[in-house]
């Protein structure tokens, strides 16, 4: 009896325990529920209605399923073709953005001169708004007088026509990976200043070379942090919006329509369908979800 009562008390201190950071928690979880919850919902409600910008609400009905139905299955539509597009760039630019933010993590990781200098000209593009770059960098790819075109014709007498049907993608790829390479960079940096030195000198004692060592101690220590990168900048990729729609506005045609740009044209420019938008919304939601629980569970192995 002794035994069945200290289990029950130790089980009610345990509860007290676990409930005495609710006081601490509370407000942060009413302001996450107000930002984010309430928002969600009305997306979620709104996808289901027939809802058009500026629309009475007298003349809003509830549609059910056919706003889904209708970007899944319409022959018309170009959900399909934004989805793949952004998918893409998502994998290029994350791959791309790892490797040179990888290897410009490395060389600073050096000891070089004017390694501050470098750091603080590193966070210029980090503290730069997409729309402040794009502006930059659509004057820079400009066919006429940009000057990008004004280098390559002096150097190989050629001209390219950057933000036409043949390279709209890739310069939204290169503005992109300007962007927000020095920001992995500087993650990256700060992960490989924080490893610990002795599994590098037990390493160089047992005669290992530069690659042994990258591929056997560096980034298997990194790969929580380089996991935590690409969870990043997938999320951030997948929803772009501001630096393409700046840039080349979607086209020329749907060339570039992300599908950030997707939801802006069937909801505010064109079609003005926001029960629509909202249900490509939600899709875009989940397929964001659903990468992130795929990295957050690579990573929870890792630590297992």
């Amino acid at each position: 009896m002794e035994s069945v009562a200290l289990s029950k008390r130790k089980i009610r201190r345990g509860s007290s325990v676990r409930r005495s950071h609710l006081p601490f928690v509370l407000p942060a979880m009413v302001i996450m529920i107000m930002l984010v919850g309430i928002p969600f919902i009305s997306l979620v409600t709104l996808s289901f209605t027939n809802y058009e910008l500026a629309m009475l609400p007298e003349n809003i009905r509830w549609i059910g399923f056919r706003n889904y139905e209708r970007i899944f299955f319409s022959e018309t539509t170009l959900l399909w073709f934004s989805l793949g597009i952004s998918l893409g760039m998502t994998v290029v630019a994350t791959i791309i953005q790892l490797v040179l933010g990888f290897i410009c993590a490395s060389l600073l990781n050096q000891d070089i001169r004017f390694k501050s200098v470098v750091i603080a000209c590193l966070l210029v593009p980090v503290a730069m708004t997409p729309s402040i770059a794009s502006q930059i960098w659509n004057l820079m790819l400009n066919s006429e007088f940009g000057v990008i075109n004004y280098i390559l014709y002096n150097l190989f007498g050629f001209t390219v026509v950057w933000l036409g049907p043949d390279y709209a993608m890739l310069s939204v790829l290169i503005a992109t990976i300007w962007l927000m390479t020095p920001f992995v960079t500087l993650i990256l940096y700060a992960g490989l200043r924080s490893l610990p030195l002795e599994p590098f000198e037990s390493a160089k004692i047992d005669g290992a070379n530069a690659r042994q060592i990258l591929f056997r101690i560096t980034l298997p220590l990194l790969k929580p942090l380089i996991l935590l990168t690409i969870l990043f900048r997938s999320i951030d990729v997948m929803r772009m919006f501001d630096l393409p729609y700046v840039l080349t506005q979607g086209g020329p045609g749907h060339t570039t329509e992300f599908i950030g740009l997707h939801i802006f044209r069937i909801g505010f420019s064109v079609n003005r369908s926001v029960g629509r938008a909202s249900a490509i919304s939600v899709v875009l939601i989940l397929i964001i979800c659903a990468i992130s629980l795929v990295l957050i569970k690579m990573m929870k192995r890792r630590d297992d």
